[in-house]
């Protein structure tokens, strides 16, 4: 059973790896297989977004129900997903296997943080700030990866193949092109990425692997709350630890358990805690411990100690977050620079909603999509967000809609797409080369993929300082034509600050986020 689970371990990290390859732009406007089955199949998801909306919404994809067949497989098996199936779990049990101190497997530090944490999300969840994703394994995994880890070695395999291209002998040269050829065609990313806070997330993902240096399996002991959720969902499992009476009181299955569980004797056994390793059955020289079916109710269950003060701390923690987080700006005006991807919901259900896993920011094709710091507030820290300096939202293009597993970005159709309206073009007549310089640039116009151009020009005559004038093309945008897909900014030819800069105003999402009023509205200006 032990060699069972390192190879399920194996197959299911090689499957989320896969996937999470195949979550991005490979020359086609569909992803058939993205990694967002990992988060379909969620239960932390599912419950924060069931919390957070107060139901399921109508618009979530129906995917997320699928979360309901693990937290079924747990009261049947108990916290398999952690040992045998959770990519992040998987890592944690690969660094812990480095520590030099392989006993002491038992020792544990905060064991019962998990269920405080767990407790804070899902009441601040219930008051409609949904913080799962921050915390939750595969969201963090994915977000970690996709931002993070996979640009990183994308950047260091190519810079490899580029310096053995330039500076490598011959017979190496036609070797690395047959192996680079294969790296592109399988691992390699379309165009190499690069991501806002790439390094802050990579450090914060090395970290929480550097934990298992400490303690063995850190985070999924101590700080996971996806665990906590299944562990409290396997306290009711029909397989349970049983003991024959020939135990000679070696303690080996405590020093090898991994998710020390006191697997030592039934009584004692911590079921929520146990992953199912089988490290007790297989160390055991008399072949004591043995897992066997028994239904709940004839088995004893050892206490799950957990302070009620820390359990009300937590709980108030989660309710007294959100109006010292939402007490900003944020939560009253809107901010120019921040451009969702098109499809988002409103403002305040895409924060709901969104887990921060950065899937949508992994599969767009020009890599415009970034992940927020400040600019949604602490609400919203690594959503996604347009950055048009950074590349911009192709026209045609729906893959984020595809990819997100609950919604907060909807799955579109193309046509549907082309009409949505993600914010508005704005020149700076100070910068423009035409309308400041009198220099003929019609850049912006010529790559506006709109098909009535949203940019047109105005014929004016300019003069020079000798008193000679010529005739200009200077640009002008339409507001009912331009979407704020920020082709125009990501093109113009002045590169340290454009000269035309997109901004959130008129987006679709949004009716209050306009720069007219709309048809229907009169002003009454009688006194």
């Amino acid at each position: 059973m032990r060699s069972l689970r390192r190879a399920s371990q194996i197959i299911f990290f090689s499957i989320f790896f896969v996937l999470l390859l195949k979550t991005e732009y490979a020359g086609t406007n569909k992803i058939s297989y993205p990694v967002k089955i990992f988060l379909d199949f969620d239960p932390l998801v599912f419950f924060s977004l069931l919390l957070s909306n107060h139901g399921i919404p109508s618009e979530a994809p129906r995917a997320i129900f699928w979360a309901l067949i693990l937290i079924f497989g747990t009261l049947v098996l108990g916290r398999f997903f952690c040992g045998w199936v959770c990519p992040l779990g998987s890592l944690n049990h690969l660094v812990s296997s480095l520590r030099k101190k392989k006993e002491g497997f038992n020792e544990v530090y905060g064991h019962n943080w998990k269920y405080y944490l767990l407790v804070m999300i899902l009441v601040s969840s219930f008051f409609t700030m949904a913080l799962v994703g921050l915390m939750d394994p595969i969201s963090l995994t994915i977000r970690s990866f996709s931002i993070s880890i996979l640009p990183a070695i994308n950047y260091t395999l190519r810079a490899i193949f580029d310096t053995l291209y330039e500076e490598g002998p011959e017979v190496i040269l036609k070797g690395s092109e047959a192996v680079y050829s294969l790296l592109r065609a399988y691992i390699l990313s379309f165009n190499q990425p690069y991501f806002q806070q790439a390094f802050l997330l990579g450090l914060l993902f090395i970290g929480v692997l550097a934990l298992n240096l400490i303690q063995h399996s850190f985070w999924c002991r101590s700080l996971c709350p996806l665990g906590a959720l299944l562990g409290l969902c396997s306290r009711y499992s029909i397989l349970r630890l049983t003991h024959q009476n020939n135990c000679n009181a070696c303690n080996l299955c405590l020093l090898t358990c991994r998710g020390a569980a006191q697997p030592i004797d039934s009584d004692k056994w911590q079921r929520e805690e146990c992953v199912l390793c089988w490290n007790c059955q297989a160390i055991c020289p008399q072949q004591t411990p043995r897992f066997q079916w028994s239904m709940p109710w004839k088995q004893n269950r050892a206490r799950l100690s957990l302070e009620r003060r820390q359990l009300l701390f937590s709980a108030f923690s989660g309710l007294i977050f959100i109006p010292l987080i939402k007490v900003n700006p944020h939560a009253r005006i809107f901010e120019p620079r921040l451009i969702r991807p098109p499809g988002a919901l409103t403002e305040r259900d895409f924060l709901r909603r969104c887990v921060r896993c950065g899937e949508c920011l992994k599969v767009c094709l020009t890599n415009g999509l970034q992940p927020t710091f400040l600019e949604a507030g602490l609400e919203g820290i690594w959503s996604p967000m347009l950055a048009p300096r950074l590349g911009y939202c192709e026209y045609s293009c729906t893959l984020c809609g595809q990819v997100c597993p609950t919604g907060a970005i909807k799955n579109l159709e193309e046509a549907e797409k082309k009409k949505i309206k993600i914010g508005l073009a704005f020149i700076d007549q100070g910068r423009c080369l035409p309308i400041a310089f009198g220099i003929t640039c019609i850049v912006c116009e010529e790559h506006c993929p709109t098909p009535k151009k949203a940019i047109w020009f105005e014929e004016n005559k300019v003069f020079s300082k000798d008193g000679k004038f010529k005739l200009v093309k200077q640009p002008r945008v339409d507001l009912d034509l331009c979407i704020g897909c920020g082709i125009c900014e990501y093109k113009c030819p002045v590169k340290d600050q454009p000269a035309i800069r997109i901004t959130s105003i008129g987006e679709t999402r949004a009716p209050d986020n306009q720069i007219l009023l709309s048809s229907n509205l009169s002003l009454n200006l009688s006194p």
